[in-house]
């Protein structure tokens, strides 16, 4: 039990093959080692054993709020899934903001539990302390919209007033690996199969009914300070400040413009390093400004919808009228993000707006992640110019009329290609022989950023436990935007510090729970202060710090007992190798990745990938008898379950 503030202290515990629900205490001691949401998710999952099949009964699948969400913090509405992927058979963490995890907390959970297998499909209502199991069979094999809107009036309820809705769509029920839940309509837990292990489940979706049991500060001037600080913090920040050209005017995607002016946004499966480059190589038409934050802006925005508690309101909500398969279809969507527009457009080989709105929506019913469809569809696309998928048919570059049709059928497994897609990159590798033609780092595929013009992209994809991603560690803060301060992106020296350091900072606020864009005009200071204000406890700045090392390490040291080491702290090989085509400032240009690795390794205390005993030590990270994980489980190979 513990007294902190900030924590509802309560657990639901969820037997879904007995159909039963427990409800338990946070343990106050790893409320205070892990933080909360994504610490204290990973340190459930690690207590249910590493060498779990992800898509068996026995992997736990943890939803998570942190003592910050749900408060008045600015940008608190974020939730975490913690699990083990079963695309990468790493463990695995994935938020998504928008008000599903302040209305958990107001409804008077800390977390939700999922374990074991449902006989027959079920969904969840959460209300007042309660959780529910109710049938879900007449909704299995609907759409995330649909879906949606029969769970409306079903439970006695509004979205958008006191119901949030998190569910999957027949990508998750068909065991698509980079399935992923979607909350309410558009917004995503996108990254690792979080999806995919809640269709192995038979659990079709959470539906939660907000009390009104907001947390209050424990101190509450010490609060008031920190919160004051961080809200004149983020109305100065050039990126957050409302209608300042930021975050805030062009959402996500104002950075389409910007890494494709500097030759960091890969392009046709990364054969290039921007639109430009390829122009000026094949003289394709191509242009990244199509498909752009200040395009969809001028043309295409109708709304701009916020998450809980937050000034910025990065979403661009969008309505386009596309043409597919001669009809004109009218799409109206939430919301239009960088990530998603770069690997459904450049990367696959186009550059058209409207069409990528399209995607959006279908990998949004559908419920796969956005970043890892475009990026199989365009490594499908190399494949296909190659020559390699003859057996199964094929993609061209650029065909969106093919690309559309392809999401649902990768969704439903419909043919041989889909559902050989749909196993991801690795697998899809392993099979074809074509590692080559595969941008996977531990099986998950690189975000926006291209790892040649931006190093401490190339570390961070390497070292990320959870496979290639940006936002375990988000160096182009410095590289791009200049936060804390500006660093040349093309030099790697130094890069592997500032790496684990942002990567601790952002175990950090994953933890609490709330938005990374907070990080571009908060710091530690600012973070202390309100931690401390809202949970009562006096911790300093390298204590909070110690606390995100502590989470990396836990996630690092779960790998290690599922075989991962340094040889896995790998990148694709077309972005080791020099020689760069196209003009752009990037020709030339390669990851010097073994001398970060050396770099990062030694300011971790890591050896070749691993994680000693001394650091477990010195972290207070326990193994042996009481923590569910042997002190002499040792490494196995990687499954492939």
């Amino acid at each position: 039990m513990t007294e902190l503030g900030g924590f509802q202290d309560r657990v639901a515990r969820v037997d879904l093959s007995e159909g039963s629900v427990d409800y338990e205490s946070i343990d106050e001691e790893d409320a205070k080692k892990y933080i909360g949401a994504r610490g204290l998710g990973v340190k459930y999952v690690f207590e249910q054993e590493p060498d779990v099949d992800p898509l068996g009964p026995d992997n736990l699948l943890a939803f998570m709020n942190g003592p910050l969400s749900g408060t008045q913090v600015t940008m608190s509405g974020r939730i975490a899934v913690c699990t083990k992927s079963p695309l990468t058979g790493t463990v695995t963490d994935s938020h998504h903001g928008g008000w599903s995890g302040a209305r958990l907390k107001w409804a008077g959970f800390d977390g939700l539990l999922f374990e074991g297998e449902a006989d027959d499909p079920v969904y969840a209502v959460v209300e007042d302390g309660e959780v529910e199991l109710r049938d879900a069979s007449h909704v299995w094999g609907e759409g995330v919209h649909e879906t949606r809107e029969t769970l409306e009036e079903e439970v006695d309820g509004s979205y958008g007033k006191n119901l949030s809705f998190m569910g999957i769509g027949p990508g998750g029920e068909n065991e698509v690996r980079y399935a992923c839940i979607m909350n309410e309509d558009d917004r995503a837990s996108g990254r690792g199969g979080t999806g995919c292990v809640m269709g192995s489940k038979n659990l079709k979706a959470i539906v939660v009914k907000s009390g009104t049991k907001m947390p209050q500060p424990a101190d509450p001037e010490t609060f008031k300070e920190g919160h004051q600080q961080a809200m004149q913090a983020i109305q100065e920040s050039d990126v957050t400040a409302p209608n300042e050209g930021g975050l805030s005017q062009f959402g996500t995607n104002v950075l389409m413009n910007i890494t494709e002016e500097m030759d960091g946004l890969p392009t046709r499966n990364a054969k290039y390093t921007s639109t430009r480059s390829m122009r000026d190589a094949e003289d394709a038409d191509l242009d990244a400004e199509e498909v752009s934050g200040e395009n969809v802006r001028e043309n295409i925005l109708v709304d701009e919808p916020t998450c809980h508690s937050c000034p910025v309101a990065c979403k661009k909500e969008v309505e386009v009228q596309a043409m597919h398969k001669g009809e004109e279809m009218n799409v109206r969507m939430e919301s239009y993000e960088y990530e998603s527009a770069f690997a459904l457009g450049p990367n696959s080989g186009h550059t058209e707006r409207d069409d990528v709105a399209l995607m959006i929506d279908r990998c949004n019913d559908m419920g796969i992640d956005t970043i890892e469809t475009g990026n199989m569809m365009a490594m499908a696309m190399e494949m296909t110019e190659e020559g390699k998928l003859e057996d199964v048919g094929g993609l061209d570059w650029g065909d969106t009329e093919t690309m559309i049709e392809m999401i649902e059928k990768i969704a439903h497994r419909e043919d041989e290609l889909a559902d050989l897609l749909a196993e991801g990159a690795r697998r899809v590798a392993d099979e074809i022989g074509a590692h080559d033609n595969s941008l996977a780092v531990k099986g998950q595929t690189i975000p926006a950023y291209d790892p040649r013009c931006m190093k401490g992209m190339g570390i961070g994809y390497a070292t990320s436990n959870r496979g290639a991603c940006h936002l375990r560690g988000y160096t182009p803060a410095a590289e791009i935007l200049g936060i804390p301060e500006k660093v040349d992106p093309y030099e790697w020296e130094g890069k592997g510090e500032l790496t684990a350091e942002f990567q601790d900072l952002h175990a950090i606020s994953d933890s609490f729970d709330i938005c990374k864009f907070n990080a571009f005009a908060e710091g530690i200071e600012e973070y202390v202060l309100q931690y401390n204000g809202m949970t009562g406890r006096d911790v300093s700045e390298d204590e909070l710090m110690e606390a995100g090392e502590r989470v990396y390490n836990l996630e690092r040291y779960y790998n290690n007992l599922n075989g991962f080491d340094g040889s896995d702290d790998s990148l694709p090989e077309r972005f080791l190798e020099d020689g760069i085509r196209g003009q752009g400032a990037s020709e030339g240009e390669y990851c010097e990745l073994e001398e970060m690795k050396a770099e990062y390794y030694d300011y971790r205390g890591w050896v070749d990938g691993v994680v000693p005993d001394e650091k477990l030590d010195e972290l207070g990270i326990e193994v042996g008898p009481g923590t569910g994980v042997s002190s002499e489980g040792g490494a196995a190979a990687p499954s492939d379950d």
